[in-house]
């Protein structure tokens, strides 16, 4: 029989495994394609549902060679690192939580994406530096408590390129006239259950086709 004390460590370790790990999501296409993503168990951490994923990079075109994306809350990663197995030429993710991106970053490396990185930090702050017009797609996923979502698609909308699109998923339907402020449309939504999700764009797209 193992000593109260080895019994006392196997069960925290035990306990943290189960706590730390909520599950898993599967990437969809590209080159990692059915490779798992391992899932940490966090307050309000909601990874985008396969079908969600799907429909999403069926609207963008599956292939995303050359395009500059950033997942500015990338909690699970699975967005990020779905654009990365695409094929797109640079993808950032930030994420605030040291955990979630000390596990990220170690993903990143399990699959050797040399294509991906991982900033620690603020959101906002991080799409309010990158230079305008310097991002063909950003998600934008923030933690539907948080409040953040208006100066989220703000802040996206300053940095998009011209033709570039923003994904956003958000517990209510955004509509144009909400985004026309902000020289935002939506060129393609749906729901699945509580989670709504769009495409956006710039106004100007529709003015010059």
């Amino acid at each position: 029989m193992k000593p109260p004390s080895a019994l006392k460590s196997a069960s925290k370790l035990a306990l943290a495994a189960h706590m730390q790990k909520a599950g898993e999501v599967r990437l969809i296409g590209g080159q990692w394609k059915r490779s798992k993503l391992p899932v940490l168990s966090k307050p309000g951490l909601r990874p985008t549902p396969d079908r969600v994923r799907e429909t999403l990079f069926n609207w963008l075109g599956q292939d995303l060679s050359g395009l500059n994306c950033v997942d500015a809350f990338a909690g699970s990663g699975a967005l990020g690192f779905e654009a990365a197995s695409r094929g797109a030429a640079d993808v950032l993710l930030v994420e605030q939580d040291a955990q979630l991106a000390a596990h990220l970053q170690a993903q990143a490396q399990r699959l050797k994406a040399t294509n991906l990185r991982i900033q620690r930090g603020d959101a906002l702050q991080i799409l309010r530096s990158l230079k305008t017009a310097s991002v063909d797609v950003i998600f934008l996923d923030p933690p539907f408590a948080s409040g953040l979502f208006l100066e989220a698609i703000r802040a996206a909308a300053g940095v998009l390129s011209a033709r570039g699109a923003i994904y956003l998923e958000a517990p209510e339907s955004w509509n144009d006239e909400q985004l026309a402020p902000l020289g935002l449309h939506t060129v393609k939504q749906g729901r699945a259950g509580t989670v709504h999700f769009h495409l956006l764009q710039k106004l100007a797209i529709s003015s010059a086709e």
